[in-house]
């Protein structure tokens, strides 16, 4: 009886989940469409390319899926990662460690204020939308980061669905080494609640209001 009154107690706290996510989602989505269009537009009026930048990432139970983007990098972002990390050993150290390039040259200047807002994140609600990502969650890993990840470790992590912001994202993201990020995803699955969610909803607010950045 105790296992299946806690088993209805957790579909209950996941549907809970799910309403927020779409209802907060939803609300974002239709009340930010000013914005999203202005930003669109100031994409596509200084730098050429798409507005939109997808990437593949690893959702809940090892499911791949695309999550989107608006673009902050040049075109061939990729191809200029290559050369970028063969012609610097230090670059290459720094996107080893992080994963992440702290004044990468391949990102625009517009590319810059939208990072630093964290705005670049707001398509990501459609991924909420989609079912893909909820409002809150661990960080959805990469493959090239998931395969660095010991196997235990990423079984706690994809056990739930991977998020906009999170513990990590909150707590110095740009700054932790890849394991340092693994320890905040694994405390925040152990802690999360729906009163522990919004309190980092809560604490996400400040770094795009002051231009922090995630």
């Amino acid at each position: 009886m105790a296992d299946t009154t806690s088993l209805r107690n957790s579909s209950l706290a996941e549907c809970a989940r799910r309403a927020f996510d779409l209802l907060f989602s939803l609300l974002l989505l239709i009340g930010g469409s000013p914005l999203f269009l202005l930003i669109g537009w100031s994409i596509y009026c200084t730098s050429p390319g798409p507005i939109f930048y997808s990437q593949l990432r690893i959702g809940k139970g090892g499911k791949p899926f695309r999550m989107y983007k608006f673009r902050t990098m040049q075109e061939n972002a990729e191809h200029l990662l290559t050369t970028l990390l063969e012609r610097s050993l230090e670059r290459e150290k720094e996107w080893n460690t992080f994963r992440k390039l702290r004044n990468d040259p391949r990102v625009t200047p517009f590319g810059r204020f939208l990072r630093k807002t964290s705005l670049d994140e707001l398509p990501q609600f459609w991924n909420v939308l989609l079912g893909d990502l909820s409002v809150v969650g661990p960080r959805a890993m990469l493959q090239a980061e998931l395969q660095e990840c010991q196997d235990a470790t990423a079984e706690q992590i994809l056990s739930i669905k991977p998020g906009i912001t999170g513990l990590w994202q909150v707590s110095g993201r740009h700054t932790l080494r890849l394991e340092e990020r693994w320890k905040l995803e694994k405390e925040y699955v152990a802690k999360r609640s729906f009163l522990f969610d919004l309190w980092l909803i809560v604490r996400t607010l400040p770094s795009v209001f002051l231009g922090k950045g995630l």
